[in-house]
């Protein structure tokens, strides 16, 4: 019996591990799991959170895709007379959005994206969050949504019109180039090639309208800088300019595969 009592926690443990296992893969969801047990759950850590699912995810932040934009602001301005940021580009169609569903559920993310929930989220670690860094934080508030910002520079960095040397931003170059593809159909020919976006499908609307290629590099820009992105070889390209010269050749791993190229689902 003493040696029994002695590895009851073991096992104990290792049952609360199995259950845990289950309930992520989705096997088994257990309604009685308290918020505490929850935000500490596996799923929220490496490396199971490279393998979520959206389903798994939504199972408990399904509240995310069920928010709507505001009919009227608190000041009074109604939605459907103001233009927001993101519909300033006539790739955007529809009314005003919420910005989850502006990544994942709209007719044009669903055209050109792929985007899953822990393509931003990779985990939302309690112990990195701030909340008991003064004497007066609320223990109950997280204050970091943990993303790392360099996955929203990848689409909302500036238009690095000078470093390609364009006579200015993209409004100013289209009067003479009319299409990103005058260029680039020879240059830099390996483009959009990872898992949250829809390869094809990007290229062949490009073909149709500039704002598809602009809309992402500097259209919708966040930021001041541009993203460095990923220097690979295309036929007869040359070396990398100083300013390129110390850009990686490829994607971070977990944006290359699997790659889904199709036009839609």
């Amino acid at each position: 019996m003493k040696l029994l009592g002695r590895y009851l926690p073991l096992v104990g443990l290792l049952i609360l591990i199995g259950s845990q296992t289950a309930w992520a893969s989705g096997s088994v969801v257990s309604k009685s799991m308290d918020y505490e047990r929850a935000r500490w759950h596996p799923i929220h850590f490496k490396p199971m959170i490279d393998q979520a699912t959206d389903e798994q995810c939504l199972a408990c932040h399904k509240e995310i895709l069920d928010h709507r934009v505001r009919k009227a602001s608190p000041a009074g301005v109604k939605a459907d007379e103001a233009l927001a940021w993101y519909e300033t580009l006539n790739t955007y169609a529809g009314e005003q959005e919420t910005f989850h569903r502006r990544h994942l559920m709209t007719p044009y993310a669903k055209k050109i994206m792929d985007m899953k929930c822990n393509t931003c989220h990779q985990g939302n670690d309690p112990r990195e969050e701030t909340a008991n860094s003064s004497a007066t934080g609320r223990s109950d508030l997280i204050q970091r949504k943990h993303v790392d910002p360099n996955v929203c520079l990848m689409c909302h960095g500036q238009f690095p019109y000078k470093h390609m040397g364009l006579p200015g931003p993209w409004p100013e170059s289209e009067k003479a180039f009319h299409t990103c593809l005058t260029c680039h159909a020879t240059i830099r020919t390996h483009r959009h090639q990872v898992n949250f976006l829809k390869a094809d499908a990007i290229e062949a609307a490009a073909k149709k309208d500039s704002d598809v290629c602009y809309g992402c590099h500097g259209g919708r820009a966040w930021y001041r800088i541009s993203y460095p992105y990923p220097r690979h070889d295309w036929p007869n390209s040359t070396p990398a300019p100083d300013w390129a010269k110390d850009r990686p050749t490829e994607s971070p791993a977990r944006f290359l595969k699997p790659v889904k190229a199709a036009a839609s689902k």
